[in-house]
């Protein structure tokens, strides 16, 4: 038999890489492919994956007694969890598929809508005034933003604290390059802090509060000072909201029923939370008065301040296009999950 030519077995070759990428993309396809719903009201081997910033608290405790994995397995819905550092990772998550809710700051969220990462936002975590600052040591001399020039101030990049930071500059007539970002994550930026080598931090609670509380820091500025807000939201993949919306509500609904434990039952919930952490009850009395966990709809003066935030990290060029953040805010899930 005579060997074929190379033209030929060139044709031959891209034939098959063409269907092996049409079956590669037929198998990406099924993985994300809605799960129906059976005759029994079971959605069968369906796993739904729930994002959290780090391990206990108000989730640790519905962790340890199942009251997710409780719900959804009446749905026949399996229930994994993921923990996170920070925001931006867990949009990042989300985008390739591996996450389908999540609770995190205002700028992760404008972050992922200029990256065009499909999700939605639907309720609001955390009121936002006092939730992110700025800390410096208790001996700092250091009275406004103004006095940061020229020192070394840690941050996350793309974090609600990074936002903060920037704006609470801007307003202050100080330009970045008058000081030295020092991009941190948390775990990261506490020693750091404590050693002296950052003299500032811009973070948000716990960590606010632990460091104050216990004599490691003090606040130089909040958002309740600088008129800048740090709201917090809950979101959801998009694909997934449009295939589960009957999830989507049944998460709202579990995440109401653990708040209520949380208001109903106080005393033990700032028991558990200081046993965590191992610091004073009166450091996690302090994040509560500062920052306590809500589940709301989103209401229109707080989208118009997304929507200035948005347009601020803009001009700065930290996303690449100018967005409308209305367009992912969506309070169906909220008010049906409240009623």
């Amino acid at each position: 038999m005579r060997p074929m030519n190379k033209k030929v077995v060139f044709i031959l070759l891209f034939i098959i890489s063409v269907l092996a990428s049409g079956c590669a993309s037929t198998d990406s396809q099924s993985k994300t492919r809605a799960v129906e719903k059976g005759a029994d009201g079971q959605y069968g081997d369906l796993i739904v994956r729930l994002g959290v910033q780090g391990s206990g608290g108000l989730f640790g405790k519905a962790r340890e007694e199942g009251w997710f994995e409780e719900e959804f397995g009446k749905l026949g819905v399996k229930v994994e969890w993921a923990e996170f550092q920070s925001g931006p990772p867990m949009t990042e998550a989300m985008a390739s598929n591996r996450l389908d809710f999540a609770g995190l700051g205002n700028m992760p969220i404008i972050a992922a809508q200029a990256a065009d990462i499909p999700f939605k936002v639907i309720s609001q975590s955390l009121h936002g005034q006092k939730n992110v600052a700025i800390i410096v040591p208790p001996d700092s001399m250091a009275q406004s933003l103004s006095d940061l020039k020229g020192k070394k101030v840690a941050v996350t990049k793309g974090s609600n604290a990074f936002n903060f930071l920037y704006r609470g500059l801007a307003d202050a007539g100080v330009k970045v390059s008058d000081i030295e970002i020092i991009q941190l994550q948390p775990d990261e930026a506490q020693p750091a802090f404590e050693s002296g080598g950052v003299e500032a931090w811009a973070t948000w609670d716990p960590y606010i509060t632990l460091n104050t509380l216990t004599g490691k820091g003090k606040v130089l500025a909040d958002g309740e000072q600088l008129g800048v807000l740090s709201p917090s939201f809950n979101i959801v993949r998009k694909d997934f909201a449009e295939q589960y919306p009957d999830l989507v509500t049944l998460y709202l609904k579990v995440l109401n029923q653990t708040l209520a434990w949380e208001k109903e039952n106080e005393a033990e919930a700032l028991k558990r939370y200081a046993d965590e952490r191992g610091v004073p009850q009166e450091v996690i009395q302090g994040t509560f008065d500062r920052s306590r966990s809500i589940n709301i709809p989103v209401t229109d003066e707080i989208i118009a301040e997304q929507q200035k935030t948005a347009d601020f990290q803009f001009e700065q060029k930290t996303i690449r296009k100018k967005i409308q953040v209305k367009e992912v805010f969506d309070n169906q899930y909220i008010e049906a999950a409240s009623k």
